[in-house]
């Protein structure tokens, strides 16, 4: 679970330093949505715009605080549950891919608060494509995490080489 939360946490980061602040397609409220119009004309717009942006990666900051503090919670009581490399790699997609899923249905759908592309007449596709990334981010998670252990990752788990637990 921890390091699910820290994929989530990642992933919101990659959403806010990629699509709202280097290449602008959009804040987190920009849209005409159910919820109200959020306009972005002056500068105590964009201030606002900024602001809300601000309290999104302050969550996912958090996400990934909470994802550390369950990760190394878990590991120090019982250490056969310190996840393997790979495991962590694949965690990681999973919660990242699980952070697109939840972000693109609430906030792109259901709320409306905003689009992928806010700076295009039909947003859709581009919606689409975040939850389809979001979706493959997840099955590419899982089938790592998965997958057979690679060289780097014997010995793990107090086994040997020869996947023997320590001390038998």
């Amino acid at each position: 679970m921890g390091g699910v939360l820290i994929g989530a946490g990642l992933g919101g980061f990659v959403d806010g330093i990629v699509l709202h602040q280097i290449l602008q397609w959009h804040h987190l409220l920009t849209d005409h949505g159910r919820y109200g119009h959020y306009p972005h004309a002056t500068v105590d717009d964009l201030q606002d715009h900024t602001r809300w942006d601000g309290y999104f990666h302050a969550g996912t900051w958090v996400l990934v605080v909470v994802g550390l503090f369950v990760l190394v919670t878990a590991v120090s009581r019982r250490p056969a549950l310190a996840p393997t490399p790979r495991e962590a790699a694949g965690l990681l997609l999973v919660g990242w891919g699980l952070f697109n899923l939840v972000e693109g249905v609430v906030d792109h759908h259901l709320l409306t608060l905003h689009h992928v592309r806010d700076d295009v007449a039909d947003p859709l596709a581009w919606d689409l494509a975040f939850l389809a990334a979001g979706a493959v981010l997840v099955a590419a998670g899982l089938v790592l995490r998965r997958s057979p252990a690679g060289p780097g990752d014997r010995g793990r788990r107090g086994q040997g080489p020869n996947g023997v637990a320590a001390g038998e």
